[in-house]
């Protein structure tokens, strides 16, 4: 088992991942851009933005993408924002989607990036994510109508207390 960045070799497989996770969001009515993206979008993802896998066997499991400030598809509060949460469905129940996560939210997000604060989204009316992500440490911060079929939910964990502080001080936020 192994976490790692993205490469361009995982185009393929990370799309059918992302694919069929997102089916059963579908299918609950609520269409999320990851659901139906397509290879020429992956790559500007990918090119703008940083996403981790979760492999076993040689097999993409999971995976999870943090949108920069700065990337094609920035989040809403000048955060980096954590999206395309996807795990294979075959491996649903199983504790690695957490285990990415939890291991990009230490590694990455406060131990190399240093962040003050992330920030995500989901749909008002998915029957369990908001409740996962509250579960987390994550306080819903805000929502918009951005598509017909959901009000997106905004959601901020403080990662560290102090830097948050300087951060929203700087930012007038």
């Amino acid at each position: 088992m192994s976490f790692r960045l993205i490469n361009r070799s995982d185009i393929r497989a990370y799309q059918q991942l992302l694919h069929r996770a997102y089916q059963a969001t579908s299918q609950l009515g609520i269409h999320f851009a990851a659901a139906t993206v397509e290879a020429e979008e992956i790559i500007q993802h990918i090119d703008s933005n940083p996403v981790y896998l979760f492999e076993k066997d040689h097999k993409l499991i999971s995976t999870l993408s943090i949108r920069m400030p700065w990337g094609n598809n920035p989040g809403p509060y000048g955060l980096p924002h954590l999206g395309w949460f996807a795990t294979d469905p075959a491996y649903k129940g199983q504790g690695y989607g957490n285990a990415l996560w939890d291991w990009v939210e230490k590694e990455i997000l406060i131990n190399q990036l240093k962040l003050p604060a992330v920030t995500l989204g989901t749909a008002a009316n998915h029957p369990w994510l908001a409740k996962i992500y509250r579960q987390k440490g994550y306080q819903q911060i805000g929502q918009a109508d951005l598509t017909s079929d959901h009000t997106t939910l905004y959601f901020e964990k403080i990662l560290n207390n102090q830097n948050y502080c300087e951060w929203k001080k700087r930012s007038n936020r």
